[in-house]
């Protein structure tokens, strides 16, 4: 799993191959959902089981691989969609981490107890044990991402996991967008971080928008490299879904076209692998954690930070 290097470099950038460090070989997929739960739970298993054959140690989902993204409309049918953790997918997947040797992230719908729902991130060491969930905090409510209806704010705020291969963080899909959530998480130990994503375009807005919706999210989670110093990790679902009413049609015209381009980013914020639009994939990528190290010792930002002048940060606004 580890290998081990001596080597020394000028600058801040870590452009050099050898390696410093431990070297951990990190995976990913994207897919595109169907209707059936059954279906996309074996597709992402066997997905999974790939990407150990090809010698990854630390696997993460796509967000709620379950389904498709029922989150389109507000409709209390898709309660039923939602599982425990343990539950039917943890199981699947646990058996795939200690096959493997692997740790696995698994985004699911969390059915907690009656009446009480959540978006959370299940993390399963390489032993097959649980070691413990996140439950994101950061839930959106936009035109056809209408999470507030079903998912309950994470109050277990944001957490660090040491697995056998190395110390990681999970945030979920609009957790993106908060440098907060990153720093909080990268602060408590993490030298990767997992964003399990559902994001794509709405067609009508793709010609004007796409480009540039697209380039602000891989950026901003390459910001979140660079400022904390560790590997970013972004699976993201492909497909054109269509999410069906109780009257059996979509209850949108257009429906969402996910957009892959999953993606790894060194701490540098260089993106060393990137997914296509539209194909089902598993990537993996050996990821030298000496580099963590490395960047944030040449470009001491968690040194240099001015904690003593942040405390107006717990304010919703300044006026």
């Amino acid at each position: 799993m580890a290998k081990r290097g001596n080597s020394k470099a000028s600058s801040a950038s870590g452009a050099i191959d050898k390696p410093l460090g431990e070297v951990v070989r990190v995976g990913l997929s994207q897919f595109a959902c169907v209707e059936d739960p059954k279906a996309n739970r074996a597709k992402q298993v066997a997905l999974a089981d790939e990407a150990g054959k090809r010698g990854t140690r630390i696997f993460c989902t796509q967000e709620l691989f379950t389904s498709q993204y029922f989150c389109q409309v507000e409709d209390h049918r898709f309660f039923s969609l939602a599982e425990s953790i343990p539950g039917p997918s943890t199981d699947a997947l646990s058996k795939i981490a200690k096959k493997h040797a692997m740790v696995i992230v698994a985004s699911l719908f969390e059915k907690r107890t009656t009446g009480l729902y959540h978006n959370t991130a299940a993390v399963i060491d390489a032993d097959g044990s649980l070691m413990g969930i996140y439950r994101k905090m950061h839930i959106p409510d936009d035109p056809l991402y209408y999470e507030k209806f079903y998912f309950t704010p994470g109050d277990m705020g944001f957490r660090t996991w040491s697995t056998r291969y190395g110390k990681i963080g999970v945030l979920i899909c609009w957790d993106q967008w908060f440098p907060e959530g990153a720093r909080l998480t990268a602060m408590s130990g993490a030298e990767i971080l997992f964003y399990p994503t559902a994001i794509g375009w709405h067609p009508g807005e793709k010609a004007e928008f796409g480009d540039a919706q697209h380039d602000s999210w891989e950026t901003m989670q390459r910001s979140h490299a660079i400022a904390n110093g560790c590997y970013v990790v972004a699976p993201n679902r492909i497909g054109h879904e269509f999410i069906k009413g109780a009257d059996g049609k979509p209850v949108s015209a257009d429906g969402i076209e996910f957009w892959g381009q999953s993606f790894i980013a060194k701490p540098n914020g260089q993106v060393i692998q990137r997914a296509t639009t539209n194909r089902e994939e598993v990537i993996v990528q050996d990821c030298d954690l000496g580099r963590v190290e490395f960047a944030r010792t040449h470009w001491p930002f968690l040194r240099d930070r001015r904690i003593d002048a942040y405390g107006e940060l717990t304010k919703r606004f300044l006026a």
